[in-house]
């Protein structure tokens, strides 16, 4: 039986970010590192067991995202909401947040990174859907969110019927852009959310359409600039995404993501990251049932 060194639970204020995280991302501040707790890595299994014995994981997350995942380009490490939920499942492997490799995913590469083994983990605004469970396995879900609109400060647009037949930007591989098309406006998608800000600012397109706290940071990094309006026109469930080849990921996640809900760390984690954007923290979302 493999028993990791003695550590502290959590590091004091080890999941803070302030508002710079969220309100000016490109600052380049990073999240404290996040102590792995006692664990005995016998209690595991499989590839669970494996990583926990190694004392290091890899997690894909994005590095374009303001509060949920974002690396500037004088960060060592990225920092947001999904990072933080990230290193809470490290800890309870007792893998301290600095032995985290982080490799950046964009939304359509986490099913092959995840398929080929480039990660263990995917944390990245990955929306529970099950197409996607039939490729890779996926746990949760740990946050529930909505698909709004992030328009220019001065434009005229209240809701997303404004928009039919007319371009509106997400990522390539999301489900945002089946729900655009489905709401009668021109899905255009590219391949990071900061290209399609991009395209927003410039006039280029109309408007910028994915999860509402993914929308919110990108808007406070604009303050003033841009705006996030109408109300959520679906309903993302964001969830943890694992191999297939590793069905026992299902049951630590599960249980990892519920003494986070349950001991506040979770609350901790969104607070310090979604929260200076004016998003309220929700209450704990409802976990999936593993499926043996």
């Amino acid at each position: 039986m493999h028993l990791m060194k003695t550590k502290a639970v959590l590091a004091a204020c080890g999941l803070a970010l302030s508002m710079a995280a969220c309100g000016n991302a490109g600052g380049g501040g990073t999240g404290k590192d996040l102590a792995g707790k006692d664990v005995s890595c016998g209690d595991f299994t499989g590839r669970v067991a494996e990583i926990c014995k190694a004392g290091k994981i890899t997690i894909g997350v994005k590095f374009d995202q303001p509060g949920l995942g974002f690396k500037s380009a004088t960060a060592d490490e990225p920092e947001g909401f999904d990072v933080e939920v990230a290193k809470i499942l490290a800890a309870d492997l007792g893998i301290d947040s600095k032995d985290v490799k982080w490799v950046e995913t964009i939304s359509d590469n986490r099913e092959p990174f995840l398929q080929a083994g480039k990660v263990d983990l995917v944390l990245a605004s990955y929306s529970i859907t099950p197409e996607r469970r039939k490729v890779v396995g996926q746990a949760g879900p740990y946050m529930v969110t909505g698909q709004q609109l992030l328009v220019p400060a001065d434009s005229t647009v209240k809701d997303i019927a404004d928009l039919k037949g007319k371009e509106v930007c997400s990522v390539t591989g999301s489900t945002s852009i089946d729900k655009i098309n489905e709401k009668g406006a021109k899905g255009v998608g590219f391949e990071s959310y900061s290209e399609c800000v991009q395209k927003v600012l410039d006039g280029t397109v109309e408007a910028m359409s994915t999860d509402g706290t993914i929308l919110a940071g990108f808007a406070a990094q604009n303050e003033g600039q841009l705006k996030v309006v109408g109300d959520p026109f679906s309903e993302e469930r964001i969830g943890v995404g694992y191999s297939k080849d590793a069905p026992e990921m299902c049951t630590f996640i599960t249980d990892s993501l519920k003494k986070a809900f349950d001991d506040g760390t979770w609350a901790k984690a969104f607070e310090d990251t979604l929260g200076p954007s004016g998003v309220k923290t929700p209450d704990a979302p409802m976990l999936d049932t593993c499926q043996s």
